[in-house]
């Protein structure tokens, strides 16, 4: 299975640059998976497709305005920070740019000293472990200095930081939104529970797997960066209550789709846990968890079309967004949605 098998023609002026001013009047298609029939939608109709009895997983992480531009305290020279995840107390690993410049010890100064970063150890391909070092309480020095980490294909600057959150988003930590949670509203998860349908959370904090392409020919050949993820016995016992029952259940995003799968392949049943994933869904997987996904349009050549090429087939997911180009469909992080059902 070649990268390449999953490359498809998108027009730049198809990439979204902004969200909607309203969250559910993105586009939606509905795709039935074994047949590759379309129907297009708009999303706040999703609740059309959700049955009573369907249980609907969020995934409720929070993104941290994670992107430092700082100076090396010796040279002055300016040196750009994502950070990726939490190793312990105030040790991130984090992407460096230009990572070169960033060796052992070198200290970079962010909002005149407010905050600082030391270099304990250096990783591959601009990955660095650094020591924050500050007085007050992280987050919220964060918050001050910090800018939102939009993809690079996002050349807009973003007005509304909220706007690169769900309106769920609970647990900071992530690097990158779950973005296929983006079209929901607080009135539309409101009347999806009105109909009946249960609505609960896991976490996954989306790292560095969002940031890097699959960069080897075979597929098989890519290695996932690890996230954390946590599920709550509250959820375990919904979902297992669910799978019993033979009812749907609904993942939001290819992030709750990780880590619902990752649970049930490891235990062969939901349970309360938290761990570190890295997961790699490609076609040939056996779906073990879910019965339907909620999910963007995605890269060319990258892990998250491979996933749900997985869950449907390739040739079935290339011409649906075949028809999605044809028909203007906005793509990636703010574009429009699918329910593959």
């Amino acid at each position: 299975m070649k990268t390449d098998d999953f490359d498809y023609y998108l027009p730049e002026s198809l990439i979204a640059q902004t969200p909607l001013k309203q969250r559910d009047s993105s586009k939606l298609m509905v795709l039935d998976k074994a047949n590759g029939n379309i129907k297009h939608e708009t999303f706040h109709n999703i609740i059309n497709y959700l049955n009573k009895g369907d249980v609907l997983v969020l995934n409720d992480t929070k993104v941290m305005p994670a992107r430092l531009i700082g100076t090396k305290e010796d040279t002055n020279a300016t040196i750009e920070v994502l950070l990726l995840k939490n190793i312990e107390n105030n040790t991130w690993e984090c992407l460096t740019k230009p990572a070169k410049r960033v060796k052992e010890d070198t200290i970079i100064s962010f909002g005149d000293g407010l905050l600082k970063a030391k270099c304990l150890c250096i990783g591959e391909e601009g990955i660095r472990h650094l020591e924050f070092i500050y007085d007050g309480i992280f987050y919220e020095i964060l918050d001050k200095l910090g800018n939102m980490p939009l993809p690079p294909y996002i050349k807009e600057k973003l007005k509304d930081k909220d706007r690169y959150n769900t309106v769920y988003a609970k647990i900071v930590g992530s690097a990158a939104a779950p973005t296929a949670g983006l079209h929901f509203t607080n009135e539309l998860l409101t009347n999806i529970k009105e109909k009946g349908i249960t609505i609960c959370y896991i976490t996954l904090h989306v790292g560095l797997g969002t940031f890097r392409p699959v960069n080897v020919e075979d597929v098989t050949k890519h290695k996932m960066h690890s996230e954390f993820y946590t599920m709550t016995k509250e959820t375990a016992d919904i979902l297992n209550k669910a799978k019993k029952e033979k009812r749907r259940i609904i993942s939001v995003g290819t992030t709750t789709t990780r880590t619902l799968e990752t649970i049930m392949t490891k235990y062969n049943t939901f349970k309360e846990v938290s761990g570190w994933t890295d997961i790699f869904i490609y076609p040939g997987y056996k779906f073990k968890a879910i019965d339907a996904l909620i999910t963007n349009f995605h890269l060319p050549k990258s892990t998250l079309i491979m996933l749900v090429s997985a869950f449907s087939s390739k040739e079935i997911i290339l011409n649906a967004y075949e028809e999605a180009v044809k028909n203007n469909y906005r793509f990636f992080s703010f574009g429009d949605s699918m329910f593959i059902k």
